[in-house]
């Protein structure tokens, strides 16, 4: 990668491509699949700017990010040169509950709700037909890798899940999150961005839980809600 390419030939490209090019080998080099050599300083040298110290990640990270930066990539988390050795395999089991997925629309809000789901160990999640399903390349990508470490299912009948059927809403009437007290087995139901549970799976619900706010902004997004009650119900 990059290896036979000339001076003249990299700086023919448009300030963006180069360091977009940039980008690309040094995410080669924290995955291990080339060393920091010759090529990388040769770029540098070419863009005049200072190399960096193969040894310190937070130096790898950072020109990465400028890299990014410079090539007009828009920051999202799983551009992010995670650090592989940080994770571990879990003996923890799953709980028996199932987290329903009722019309989101935010493939970026689906994956991060599964890096949720299995940070917790909390159970199976269950996709409706208009939700982006695991095979979504955006879903894989900002589930930071454990889409295929957690049980996934298109639903056909939500009447198959574990009721009680409690729906994370903001409801006046909804006891608060930190004062309910979960079941062992129930169904977490999950609403769309825009306007939450659709009327169909409202009339099916059998408990509302809020999470109380205090703030202007009546609202909270679908996967930072979902962590919040997350936390809680693994406790």
């Amino acid at each position: 990668m990059l290896g036979s390419w000339t001076e003249n030939k990299f700086l023919s490209l448009p300030k963006e491509q180069q360091h977009k090019k940039a980008s690309e080998l040094l995410r080669e080099i924290h995955h291990g699949r080339i060393d920091l050599s010759e090529v990388y300083h040769k770029i540098c040298s070419w863009l005049a700017i200072a190399s960096i110290d193969s040894r310190s990640f937070q130096a790898l990270s950072d020109r990465f990010h400028m890299h990014l930066e410079q090539a007009g990539v828009s920051w999202q988390e799983h551009n992010l040169l995670v650090i592989r050795n940080s994770d571990k395999e879990s003996a923890v089991p799953f709980l028996p509950i199932a987290i329903y997925l009722d019309n989101l629309r935010s493939a970026f809000n689906v994956g991060s709700i599964l890096r949720t789901v299995e940070a917790f160990r909390l159970g199976a999640v269950y996709f409706s037909s208009a939700t982006p399903f695991i095979d979504n390349v955006k879903v894989q990508k900002t589930s930071m890798g454990t889409f295929d470490k957690i049980p996934c299912h298109r639903i056909i009948s939500l009447e198959s899940l574990p009721r009680p059927f409690i729906a994370l809403e903001t409801a006046d009437f909804a006891p608060s999150l930190g004062s309910f007290t979960f079941p062992e087995s129930f169904t977490l139901l999950l609403g769309n961005e825009e306007y939450g549970l659709s009327e169909e799976i409202l009339k099916m619900v059998d408990q509302f839980v809020q999470i109380p706010l205090l703030g202007s902004k009546n609202s909270l997004n679908v996967a930072s809600a979902f962590a919040i009650a997350a936390s809680e119900i693994r406790n």
